[in-house]
């Protein structure tokens, strides 16, 4: 059996993923203590309401998040997000906080996920985890898009730079060529180089761009 990888953050009610963006609510529709009631004596259900942003947590972002056009989550497709050949780039003490093409030269990325080691994981769920975040530069996202990957991982705040005018240029460029991304990933220091595969999948939603994931790697390794 492979050895199994989490890659995700944990959800809780409390959880703020992305400064100014609201934390999950969850609610009783059904309570453990009301479902007799409805059903049995002895019988007990818990059943919640759940209301979040799609950008929660460890989450995919499809071509429909930038794109009105673009593919929605109901429309990716499987092959694109399960058991991707991941190509694991280590940069946690990169002096800069951009990520250029540099760090991928000389690697087989053609249909690979490539995930961004950056180590800024650390800081999920702290108010630093907000200030000079690692990101991706254009430069990089356009190396990538010539290199023909399926997907882009990062365990930072964002693929671009939050602190920049507004501008989006990593998420267009990445979206535009049909390119997945995902965002928010931890642990990816567990991972080698080459040799493991990705996988990440969200609820198949139509008309809607992001949603957290459970993203997880395989490796041919004995538990």
């Amino acid at each position: 059996m492979p050895r199994i990888i989490d890659l995700s953050h944990t959800i809780t009610v409390d959880l703020v993923t992305y400064p100014g963006l609201p934390a999950p609510t969850i609610t009783p529709f059904l309570s453990r203590e009301d479902s007799p009631a409805r059903y049995a004596p002895g019988t007990q259900f818990t059943m919640d309401i759940i209301t979040m942003i799609g950008n929660t947590g460890t989450y995919l972002d499809s071509p429909f998040h930038c794109f009105a056009g673009g593919i929605d989550l109901a429309g990716l497709d499987l092959d694109s997000l399960v058991g991707l050949r991941a190509e694991v780039v280590h940069l946690p003490n990169a002096s800069a906080r951009g990520v250029p093409a540099s760090a991928f030269r000389g690697r087989d990325l053609a249909g690979s996920a490539v995930l961004l080691h950056t180590g800024w994981d650390r800081h999920f769920g702290t108010p630093r985890y907000g200030d000079d975040a690692p990101y991706l530069t254009q430069e990089g996202a356009q190396f990538l898009v010539d290199a023909g990957v399926s997907l882009v991982g990062i365990d930072s705040l964002n693929v671009d730079d939050k602190d920049s005018s507004g501008e989006r240029p990593v998420h267009a460029l990445l979206l535009g060529a049909g390119i997945h991304i995902v965002e928010h990933l931890t642990n990816l220091g567990q991972l080698p180089a080459r040799g493991a595969r990705f996988t990440a999948v969200a609820p198949k939603i139509a008309d809607f761009g992001t949603f957290p994931v459970r993203a997880f790697a395989e490796l041919d390794q004995p538990r």
